[in-house]
């Protein structure tokens, strides 16, 4: 018995949706468990790091490529063949007993995330083409994503209490299965008749470039920053980098056309989605070490206190369009990346408080939360409706591939000032009493959230409250770093929209004036 083509749209948009769960969960519900993966698995700080920035670095590798093997070979095939792939790689994540093999899952999963995510938007886009359909379709999307987002930290917080953190990861083997029989019934496939080849040059130079750079800001504060084999990772990075500009600009058809960053309100937008991943998303790994190491919260109760950090994401886009629509974009933007900056600010006090607790963090973690909510959804939109109609697509690309590599960068400056700041309050406590490879070395246990680290040494004082002081004092410079970052980044949206908000005023008294 066929299905009526409504039905057949539903079934779409139901799998479509439950695979922008999945890569929401992915990304909010794991920092939850970073803690326990310390523990069960023996991992340090940079295995954390690497466990998120695996992930992030493959979606962002991956990202632009699938596009365009999609719109070749057929948006469905790729999204069909991406839901397969993740859930064997979230399969081979859940069962792995070692943190090299977690890490190396992870990077596989990102790369399915990736295509997945990417080939999510086509099928929506051909499925739904009806203008009012296709704004309900993207609304039920965005409102699932939204809630992996938000819930996913109470969600992986829950699945550690009543069972273990191999289901946080296992949980996507069945989704994906369910995804898949839903859209091989109801999704049409589609491809585009005139594609381009696709941009090997700009996407290699691009990922080694990242990927060289992260990697050296990861290891850095272990092997030391003039390490000779660092060092060379860096002058590759840089090289790779400088690859990209060259190719891109040499290619038919790049995948980054440095020319769109001439238009103001394409450029005053980027800074807002680089500011988001500058701050917000970064910290959101390293909160529940605080919640669970600093304050002793255990993982279900570190997931209630994040919610108060990523519900806020979910309430405040119907307002931020509305005020994008009376306002200008030009101004929602910088005032959400201030109120990102000031919420970060408040958590540095609310850390520090005498009697710290979840409620100290609160009035912060709510302000940064509505200010990201603000931010979100105009940038996505004023990323894509600034550019000509035939470069909706690459302007996207460009948005999602500044958000994931300033998301990764960020990950790691976050836990090397983090080490850095222990690390000056061990020093300040304990004086020449650690050298330098000891100091760094329990830095870097009492960032990971080990805050038993110091009994081993044989040190005056209560060893486990100078640890958890540390990481108090470290993660108050993470909150000035993210902070007062954000908010050069709301500057600088502000002063590059300048021009569009001066015409859109000279617009409106036009009519006026010629009264």
């Amino acid at each position: 018995m066929s299905l009526s083509r409504s039905a057949k749209n539903r079934l779409a948009l139901a799998a479509v949706s439950l695979a922008a769960l999945m890569f929401g969960l992915e990304i909010s519900s794991v920092p939850v468990i970073l803690p326990t993966l310390e523990r069960q698995l023996h991992g340090d700080l940079r295995d954390m790091q690497w466990v998120m920035n695996a992930y992030t670095l493959a979606c962002t590798t991956v990202l632009m490529a699938a596009g365009t093997l999609a719109d070749r070979y057929g948006r469905r095939r790729v999204f069909v063949i991406s839901v397969i792939a993740f859930g064997l790689t979230s399969l081979l994540c859940g069962l792995t007993q070692s943190m090299p093999v977690l890490i190396g899952g992870r990077f596989l999963q990102g790369l399915a995330g990736g295509a997945m995510l990417t080939s999510q938007f086509a099928i929506l886009s051909h499925q739904f083409r009806d203008g009012r359909e296709r704004s309900r379709a993207f609304a039920v999307f965005g409102i699932v994503f939204g809630f992996g987002l938000g819930f996913g930290p109470i969600i992986g917080g829950a699945i550690v209490a009543l069972s273990n953190w191999h289901w946080v990861f296992l949980v996507h083997a069945p989704l994906a299965l369910l995804t898949w029989s839903m859209i091989a019934v109801g999704a049409e496939e589609s491809r585009e008749a005139q594609s381009h080849r696709l941009d090997v040059g700009g996407l290699s130079t691009l990922s080694l470039g990242v990927l060289g750079l992260t990697y050296y800001i990861t290891q850095a504060p272990e092997s030391g920053y003039a390490d000779p084999i660092l060092l060379s990772v860096l002058a590759f990075a840089a090289s790779s980098l400088i690859a990209f500009a060259w190719v891109e600009k040499r290619h038919a058809h790049p995948m980054f056309d440095f020319g769109v960053f001439r238009i103001r309100e394409f450029s005053g937008a980027i800074m807002g989605s680089i500011g988001m991943n500058f701050s917000f998303w970064p910290f959101m790994i390293y909160l529940p070490i605080y919640f669970q190491s600093a304050l002793g919260y255990d993982a279900v109760t570190a997931g209630m206190a994040l919610l108060a950090y990523t519900l806020p994401t979910l309430a405040m886009p119907p307002l931020a369009e509305r005020w994008s629509a009376r306002y200008r974009p030009a101004w929602i933007i910088p005032l959400g990346l201030f109120a990102i900056g000031l919420g970060f600010i408040a958590m540095r006090y609310g850390s520090a408080a005498a009697d710290a607790s979840w409620m100290t963090m609160l009035p912060g973690a709510l302000l940064a939360g509505c200010g990201l909510g603000l931010t979100n959804t105009p940038v996505s939109n004023t990323t894509t409706a600034s550019v000509p109609a035939s470069r909706t697509g690459m302007a996207s690309g460009i948005d999602m591939s500044a958000r994931l590599i300033t998301l990764a960068i960020n990950i790691a400056l976050m836990g090397l000032i983090l080490v850095a700041g222990i690390a000056a309050h061990l020093r300040s406590v304990y004086g020449a009493a650690l050298d330098g490879a000891q100091l760094r070395a329990l830095a870097g246990r009492v960032a990971a959230g080990d805050v038993g680290a110091l009994h081993s040494m044989a040190l005056s004082g209560d060893a486990q409250t100078v640890a958890r002081e540390a990481l108090v004092h470290g993660f108050g410079w993470v909150l000035w770093y993210g902070g007062i970052g954000v908010c050069v980044l709301a500057a600088l949206s502000l002063t590059i929209f300048a021009p569009m908000r001066r015409a859109g005023a000279q617009a409106a008294q036009a009519p006026a004036c010629g009264r």
